[in-house]
């Protein structure tokens, strides 16, 4: 049914618009299909000090406002990392900044991290928190597009002392392509202060550090050994990829997509690659959250059994559709079972 909705309707739709019209129904989900689509128990994951209810989540960039928490939960997501969120409220990048290449089933954005800022997400959050039945809430936070990268430490630390405390776990983001010099946070030193900053102003709540795709081999080591120096429990691995290498796609439309972050199936191989790149680094008790390229329950099977700790997506579920986590769950189970 939702495969013929997208044909027809939804793929001639805006995707930006199509996102906030399929977000909607999301919120009023708890209302209605309370525990339809719960895990499982025997998919429990403990890591971060946390029982997550699965190890398939949803990541940053669905729900950028920590507005939609409990109805994603309600569709089986073990846990939901909201955001990116930034100390100072900000438009985003100039529309349209969201463009589907379905012939990859993939996506490029250049959103440029619109959010009404970390004091707004503070206040849905605390409501969250008070709620039952909720997923895992990860919080992702970012530098203001007003904030020059050489002050990027101090905005960074507004978001934690604002959030840190409403979080079950923070993500420091540094590997957005769509926000000018953010990636240059990626150097080690730059990254070393702010990552010290940031785990110090937590307060004990667990800091991971998400990192991109394009990195080489190398950066990515120094990373997740800098991560470890830290005593950070782990890592995010990886963001949206500035390539465009191998695309299936006509190259007309890519060219109109334009810049941007590219997400969804062409990114599995790299980020595979990176995640036995990490966990060989890396102990056994050091937490990989593994995203890009994860489409299907084997797909997360595929990650889990190259050491992910955790598994994230995000592309694929504006192809699958709302069953897409209880999809996966189902055949997790089935593998554990079998």
């Amino acid at each position: 049914m939702y495969a013929l909705l997208f044909r027809f309707v939804l793929r001639r739709m805006d995707p930006e618009r199509a996102h906030h019209l399929a977000f909607r129904v999301i919120r009023l989900l708890p209302g209605f299909l309370r525990g339809l689509s719960r895990p499982h128990p025997s998919l429990a994951v403990d890591a971060l000090g946390l029982r997550f209810a699965s190890p398939f989540g949803l990541a940053a960039g669905f729900d950028k406002e920590a507005s939609g928490i409990r109805g994603l939960g309600v569709l089986g997501f073990g846990h939901v990392e909201v955001g990116t969120i930034t100390a100072v409220p900000q438009p985003g990048n100039p529309k349209p900044r969201l463009f589907r290449l379905v012939a990859d089933r993939a996506v490029v954005n250049r959103m440029g991290f619109n959010n009404a800022g970390a004091e707004a997400a503070a206040e849905r959050l605390a409501r969250e928190r008070r709620r039952r039945g909720r997923p895992i809430i990860g919080v992702n936070i970012g530098k203001s597009r007003v904030v020059a990268v050489e002050d990027a430490l101090d905005d960074y630390l507004a978001s934690t002392r604002l959030l840190a405390p409403l979080a079950d776990y923070l993500v420091v983001n540094v590997s957005s392509p769509n926000t000018p010099g953010l990636r240059g946070l990626q150097e080690l030193d730059r990254l070393a202060p702010l990552l010290e900053a940031v785990r110090d102003a937590a307060e004990g709540v667990p800091v991971l550090v998400k990192i991109a795709p394009d990195l080489t081999d190398e950066q990515v080591l120094r990373i997740a050994a800098l991560c470890v120096d830290l005593g950070l429990p782990g890592l995010v691995a990886t963001n949206t990829t500035l390539s465009r290498a191998g695309l299936r796609s006509d190259p007309a439309e890519i060219a109109a997509a334009g810049e941007g972050g590219l997400s969804g199936a062409p990114l599995a191989a790299r980020s595979i690659e990176v995640l036995r790149l990490v966990r060989r680094a890396v102990p056994d008790d050091f937490v990989v959250i593994s995203v890009g390229g994860v489409d299907t329950g084997k797909d997360v099977a595929e990650r889990l059994a190259a050491g992910a700790t955790l598994v994230q997506g995000y592309t694929a579920f504006l192809y699958r559709g709302p069953f897409w986590a209880r999809g996966i769950n189902s055949v997790l189970r089935s593998a554990a079972s079998g």
